[in-house]
């Protein structure tokens, strides 16, 4: 088991999109595909008020190229994607990492 924590920093004004965005068109897409995801958080205290944090669970790097092409070149995660962003881009930067759960951690170990 892996784990996949995104970071999305948001353009000045854009996070209430972003999470309704996700709430109501990414999340269905997700389930259609398998993707699996373990949580989402927004920032109160840290460096900027306009990130989104969320982590993706995957069997393998393997199931993780299947599942993220499949949702990226879906025809309506395109066309609903620019839907929400004729009023300008929402997502200014996204930073990911791929983690492998230590032994002793809490998540991910039987």
């Amino acid at each position: 088991m892996i784990h996949e924590l995104r970071l999305y920093r948001c353009m000045p004004g854009r996070l209430p999109d972003l999470l309704t965005r996700f709430e109501t068109i990414t999340l269905p897409i997700w389930r259609k595909h398998g993707i699996r995801q373990t949580g989402f958080w927004t920032t109160v205290i840290g460096d900027s008020n306009l990130d989104l944090t969320y982590l993706l669970e995957w069997d393998s790097l393997a199931e993780r190229e299947t599942k993220w092409l499949a949702f990226q070149t879906d025809p309506e995660w395109i066309t609903k994607r620019a839907e929400t962003e004729q009023n300008g881009q929402i997502v200014a930067n996204v930073t990911n990492q791929i983690l492998l759960p230590t032994r002793f951690s809490a998540i991910g170990n039987p």
